[in-house]
């Protein structure tokens, strides 16, 4: 082998060290700036962050009544939609049908509504102020005030919240203690009701988007050839000019056809159709996700911000081979119960399935462990 044919053979594989050297180098030199007494990389992530923090603490409040004010509109023009163009369709297929539509959705639009007024409304819940508390487990860095269990500092509200799972911009309010309910019921309520408005609109909407039956008509088969009659002797004369009839005296024909609706009309209820399918889908699948994510931390008995510390302390421990357990995990069932607060001679169907005020149980500065009691334990007036 010549030395040139070695030096070609061996070119990419220069090519390939030298970047992966340099990469390499790139590398060291970052961790060098970060790994060391007053810098770390997390700390780095934070300055970089900085301006998204800055931006949402200081600017989320003042977007809250627009996302607010962009759900009711919203649910307005569906419901509106379902009026519209739905009721008469129905109504036209079955009555019986539309009657019990009207009252499953009327139900769902119930609850929907006054979840969501109630979750928007309803403060979440608040340490007393220069109050001795003598439940607090810590000082909130940024309060400089004592802090109870599992209530964390909200930066958008500026400051802290009972039992706080996250500030909720379509609600412009903080998701807490006193109306976590609210706000779960809301996003279950509203996950059925698209799914409702999906199922029994899928065959209108499959119609207008890709059938195109806008009630209008349509010519099947295009005519072809040239109008003609028959003059008395039987012989047929083509029809030269529209008001041939009356060049013989004969009055214009009537005829009974289909009138096709405007063409606008069409468009409009194509457009409202389309619009339809995509909030319902878009709502379905973002709403859906979410009521279940928070099913789950239902089941397990924390919130949003618990999961992430629940999350860390479980690897913190098995790492020295030890096993963390929530305090605040009573098992799925019972977990549930005090959720809904279905204690105290209350019911699913009454407290649940129809709009309800009750409040939770407890002031939101106290909670019950496993430590204390256990769920085998657990009675109907408990806690």
């Amino acid at each position: 082998m010549s030395r040139i044919q070695w030096r070609l053979r061996e070119f990419p594989k220069t090519i390939s060290q030298t970047v992966r050297f340099r990469w390499q180098y790139g590398k060291q030199c970052f961790r060098s700036l970060t790994y060391n007494h007053h810098m770390n990389q997390s700390y780095a992530s934070d300055v970089c962050m900085e301006p998204i923090f800055w931006f949402v603490d200081n600017f989320t409040h003042l977007l809250g009544p627009f996302f607010v004010l962009a759900v009711v509109c919203l649910t307005t023009a569906v419901v509106t939609v379902c009026y519209w163009i739905g009721l008469p369709y129905w109504w036209n297929r079955n009555p019986y049908m539309t009657v019990f539509l009207l009252l499953v959705g009327h139900w769902l639009l119930l609850n929907v509504t006054f979840n969501f007024y109630k979750a928007a409304s309803v403060s979440p819940g608040y340490p007393p102020e220069k109050e001795l508390i003598v439940e607090a487990v810590s000082i909130c860095k940024k309060c400089i005030a004592p802090k109870p269990p599992r209530t964390h500092h909200c930066s958008v509200c500026n400051r802290c919240i009972l039992k706080m799972d996250h500030h909720c911009p379509w609600l412009n309010n903080c998701v807490g203690y006193h109306n976590h309910r609210y706000f779960f019921l809301y996003m279950l309520y509203t996950t059925i009701g698209t799914l409702f408005i999906i199922v029994f609109g899928f065959e209108l909407g499959y119609g207008v988007l890709f059938l195109d039956e806008t009630g209008g008509w349509k010519e099947v088969e295009p005519l072809q050839g040239h109008p003609v009659r028959f003059n008395l002797s039987g012989h047929i004369i083509p029809v030269t000019e529209m008001n041939d009839y009356e060049n013989d005296g004969m009055a214009p024909a009537e005829h009974d056809l289909p009138v096709p609706r405007d063409n606008e009309h069409a468009a409009t209820v194509h457009g409202t159709i389309l619009f339809m399918a995509l909030i319902n889908v878009a709502t379905l699948f973002a709403l859906g996700s979410l009521t279940a994510w928070h099913s789950t931390l239902i089941t397990r008995g924390e919130t949003s911000i618990e999961a992430h510390i629940n999350k860390s302390e479980t690897k913190r421990l098995a790492a020295k081979n030890e096993t963390y357990r929530n305090p605040y995990d009573f098992g799925p069932r019972q977990n549930w119960r005090l959720f809904l607060g279905l204690h105290r001679k209350r019911s699913f169907w009454r407290h649940v399935l129809l709009p309800s005020s009750h409040k939770p149980d407890g002031n939101g500065l106290t909670w019950v462990t496993i430590g204390a009691i256990g769920a085998a334990d657990a009675t109907d007036e408990w806690p």
